[in-house]
């Protein structure tokens, strides 16, 4: 899954190893056939040990032969062209590379970082003896949510197939985004997986106290419920005819310059346990959607800076020349 969304080469996982010293290669996938299973990386060997030990991310657009990775066997590696690593909290590294130079940009160490977090919750969870079958298919939602930026530059579409995308993951009945409409005041519905608040294109605009979603807005906090039988229904956006009676829930903000911004809203009919590795799954497909905020925050304020930027230049082009 992971070379899937990075269309590497090779994708490789070191985690710490009680009977050796220093980290050994737990899970691998390589389009060829060179990857040494039995590879044992140490601290400060190579580019995987480097990241070890100093618990930093690396990336080499153009790889130098004269440093190795120490996963590969026979020749394989003298034709990597450019790797990207990424540390684990709880140890070890999460590497790939590519056959192509240039192949890896700091937005994919973010995503690499998203995977490289889910990873170390599931190392808890084994702890636990938890199970482990949505992990594969949280991988490939993630490489998908990764790839919804290339494909959809229209903020309407985008947000729509965001939501899809995530319901598809966490099997949630039910996801909406809403996003501040005057500070302090009021948020908007923007956008729904199903219609039962949105008719055409006109978003919903409600007083900022409204509902659970009102509450992330106001306590820049997450809420995250997993209901009860019987229970009272939890209340999204306030009470609104032809609402279902949600139970589990979970709400999340999204922030922009460090302030929320927008608000996630994931929500089913039934109680369900909402565990730690949905809890993870969600916090980086947040954390994806307000990177694609943040950028295009940024677009917006460059757009609106550029005829004041003209402006300034045709004043200066026309003012008189002055001699000295």
């Amino acid at each position: 899954m992971v070379c899937t969304a990075f269309d590497a080469y090779s994708a490789v996982l070191f985690l710490p190893d009680a009977d050796v010293e220093g980290c050994r290669l737990q899970e691998s996938f390589s389009l060829g056939d060179d990857i040494a299973k039995d590879s044992v990386i140490l601290a400060g060997k190579g580019l995987v040990g480097w990241i070890i030990r100093n618990q930093q991310p690396l990336i080499v657009d153009n790889f130098d032969q004269h440093t190795r990775l120490g996963y590969y066997k026979n020749d394989e590696e003298a034709h990597i062209k450019a790797f990207i690593g990424c540390p684990l909290s709880s140890g070890g590294a999460l590497c790939v590379d590519s056959k192509r130079q240039y192949s890896f940009t700091p937005k994919d160490y973010k995503l690499l970082q998203l995977f490289a977090e889910m990873i170390s919750q599931l190392q808890v969870r084994q702890g636990r003896q938890e199970s482990m079958v949505d992990i594969p298919r949280y991988f490939a939602e993630l490489g998908v949510i990764h790839d919804l930026r290339a494909q959809y530059k229209r903020w309407s579409q985008y947000i729509r197939n965001f939501l899809q995308t995530t319901l598809n993951a966490v099997g949630f009945e039910y996801a909406a985004f809403a996003s501040v409409h005057e500070p302090g005041v009021s948020y908007l519905v923007e956008s729904e997986s199903s219609d039962l608040l949105l008719t055409g294109d006109a978003p919903l605009v409600l007083p900022m106290g409204s509902g659970i979603a009102g509450w992330v807005f106001r306590n820049d906090q997450p809420v995250i419920a997993e209901g009860m039988e019987g229970a009272p229904a939890a209340v999204l956006f306030g009470k609104l005819p032809d609402m279902p009676d949600f139970q589990a829930v979970m709400c999340l903000p999204i922030l922009i310059n460090k302030s929320t911004r927008a608000v996630l809203c994931l929500a089913q009919t039934s109680p369900r346990q909402i565990d730690e590795t949905l809890r993870s799954f969600v916090n980086q497909a947040v954390d994806s959607l307000s990177l694609y905020l943040e950028n295009l925050y940024l677009r917006t304020r460059l757009r609106n800076l550029l005829p004041q930027a003209e402006v300034h230049a045709d004043i200066r082009a026309d003012a008189p020349h002055r001699e000295v």
